[in-house]
């Protein structure tokens, strides 16, 4: 067994490792506890050598000469089933997000038909920029609900079959179409990948490693290309296109003597309306009349906190692995889920304080939860009974229990693409200018997750500190938002840990040297900015100074970001190792082999500094060939 983790090595922050000593005092169990009893791992499902695909197995796969074990009951091998089972992980994480896009699909339809209630077109130049990209007609001037019902239909059409590319890949340049078709890596539907993806995976069909990972990448690149990057573009529509605008992170951020509550997962479409409702006056002093003197306090949590913080300013309480620490302070009245990164432990913990667990999605159900589903139609009824459940929870409160460390951080936040290039006069020229004269060295997107085999968002603050320094510019997403924001890093001051460079480029223009441009969907913001600099210099994304970096990644979901994003001619760190190890061949293919594939390959290195140094030398590389 591996040796029990001490406070201070499960997590950087102060405020953590104060809730983990209450949370010692109390109790309560952690997913850091949790981890410890499932250590050590199982060495095959670490290798990616086991197979459950059928009920001949399971099997697992030891390609050692001396072992009897060397292929699967059907007679796969090793390269076979760790392809197998990394193609699935992927179609997982792409179905993810994906599916999050199209329900801002739905969202929008119903805003056409006038059956959302409280809902609205924010940015109507947003949205006709997308109608017209999707070929609305009259998309520059008809009617905007006409337009925005028929930009609805056209998204929807990309999740079919009978689409030889999706729309949104032409945002590619076409060097990198021309590739995808080559190589039959073109995504044609979302749906389709994913389905395709299922289907080569089970028994008896796709058995070759090379076949199962081009399909995987195609699978990835529907989402990157096309479910991802409609959710993005949609929430923009509906509910604003992020511009500049301050906030605060922090456990710190919640408020003793507020009305707590807490929005957690990844839809906006849930946590609008109910910040909307808890803005409502009435609701407000019903708060002050039960004793809450500050009213309401609505704060985030992982991608639904990024969310409303690009675009609302809202607060964010905390990153994946605060999640349950957040509600250990029992400071909290509701915690308002709708989908991914929810532990369901979160449900027993919320059960030890006041705190009211309300999931909303059919799609993300929890045993023991309280369920208030929410839906274009009712979302404003529904959230608003929400905000009174956590007024009424706030009445049940211990104050002997409640514990909020530290002091809230600052923040600047609401780097969309649009904010970005309107910050350099409406094109991309100057920032390519400051990387042809080495101002900046490069651009590197630090995205992803926390997990407990590393010290909690040790190595997020540590890659994006080294990466400034050698004067990338950083943009993050995601669960690194709340860590770097912690760090002091997302605010103009922060340009003091830059490169002299890049310092003088981030003062210029008064913003950080790390930019957030929001919630993990919003990657695709990263794919067509990259675009938009490969089509503005005439190469392709693999010819550019750019790179990414999952540090601390373990979901399906990073897996399929990861790999669209080699796909698209960007190389990719990966601070954890996956689950491929077991196939030398697989594993070849994704460090070295996909760089003469596709331009890019993945950078697997556990030490954050040695990492930075590895992406450092792929963009030197990548500037000597440019000639910059």
């Amino acid at each position: 067994m591996s040796q029990e983790k001490t406070i201070d090595q499960k997590s950087i922050w102060e405020d953590a490792r104060a809730i983990l000593a209450k949370a010692e005092r109390e109790g309560i169990e952690t997913v850091w506890d949790r981890y410890e009893t499932q250590t050590p791992h199982c060495t095959f499902c670490e290798l990616g050598t086991t197979c459950r695909n059928c009920m001949m197995g399971p099997c697992r796969i030891n390609a050692n000469p001396n072992s009897k074990m060397k292929k699967g009951v059907c007679g796969a091998n090793e390269d076979t089933i760790v392809a197998r089972n990394f193609a699935r992980f992927v179609a997982g994480g792409s179905s993810s997000h994906s599916d999050h896009g199209r329900d801002l699909i739905n969202t929008l339809s119903a805003i056409a038909d006038g059956n959302a209630p409280g809902y609205a077109i924010k940015d109507e130049a947003k949205l006709r920029a997308v109608a017209k990209e999707l070929g609305v007609h009259d998309a520059n001037t008809g009617d905007v609900t006409k337009v925005a019902k028929e930009v609805a239909e056209r998204c929807y059409e990309q999740f079919g079959s009978k689409l030889d590319h999706l729309t949104f890949a032409e945002r590619a340049p076409q060097a990198r179409q021309d590739l995808w078709n080559s190589l039959k890596m073109m995504p044609r539907g979302i749906d389709r990948e994913v389905v395709e993806m299922m289907h080569r995976t089970h028994m008896g069909c796709d058995n070759d490693p090379v076949s199962l990972l081009i399909q995987a990448a195609r699978c990835a690149l529907a989402d990157g290309w096309g479910g991802s990057m409609i959710g993005t573009e949609l929430s923009d529509a509906i509910f604003g296109t992020p511009s500049p605008i301050t906030s605060q992170v922090d456990l710190a951020v919640l408020k003793a003597d507020c009305v707590n509550i807490m929005v957690h997962g990844h839809n906006p479409v849930v946590s609008e309306m109910v910040l909307a409702a808890a803005r409502e006056p009435e609701l407000v002093e019903r708060a002050k009349s039960v004793g809450a003197s500050g009213g309401i306090n609505v704060v985030g949590l992982c991608c639904t906190g990024n969310e409303l913080m690009m675009r609302q300013g809202i607060p964010m309480a905390g990153n994946h692995l605060m999640t349950e620490l957040a509600l250990i302070t029992g400071a909290v009245e509701a915690i308002v889920v709708d989908y991914q990164c929810i532990m369901p432990s979160l449900v027993h913990i919320a059960s030890c304080y006041q705190t009211q667990f309300i999931s909303t999605s059919p799609k993300g159900r929890f045993p023991g939860e309280i369920h208030k589903e929410v839906t274009p139609a009712n979302a404003q009824a529904v959230c608003r009974e929400i905000v009174e459940m956590a007024i009424e929870a706030f009445t049940k409160r211990d104050p002997n229990r409640v514990e909020i460390p530290g002091e809230p951080v600052s923040i600047m936040t609401g780097f969309s693409n649009e904010a970005i290039l309107g910050a350099l006069g409406g094109t991309p020229e100057p920032l390519l200018d400051a990387i042809k004269s080495g101002a900046i060295k490069g651009a590197v997107g630090v995205v992803g997750c926390n997990n407990p085999r590393v010290q909690h968002d040790s190595s997020n603050v540590a890659i994006v500190k080294e990466l400034i320094a050698k004067g990338m510019l950083v943009l993050v997403t995601g669960c690194v938002t709340n860590a770097v924001g912690k760090a002091g890093l997302l605010v103009p001051e922060a340009a003091q840990y830059a490169a002299p460079g890049l310092r003088a480029v981030c003062e210029s223009l008064g913003i950080p040297p790390v930019l957030h441009v929001g919630s993990c969907v919003d990657n695709s913001r990263i794919l067509s900015l990259c675009a938009a600099l490969a089509n503005a210099l005439g190469v392709d994304i693999s010819d550019l100074p750019v790179a990414a970096s999952a540090p601390e990644w373990y979901s399906e979901k990073a897996a399929a970001i990861g790999l669209y994003a080699v796909a698209s001619g960007v190389p990719v760190h990966l601070g954890v190792v996956p689950n491929i190890t077991g196939s030398a061949l697989v594993t070849e293919v994704a460090t070295s082999g996909l760089n003469d594939v596709v331009g890019a390959s993945f950078i697997v290195e556990p030490d954050p500094v040695a990492a930075a140094e590895k992406i450092e030398a792929v963009i030197d590389v990548r500037r000597a060939k440019l000639g910059i």
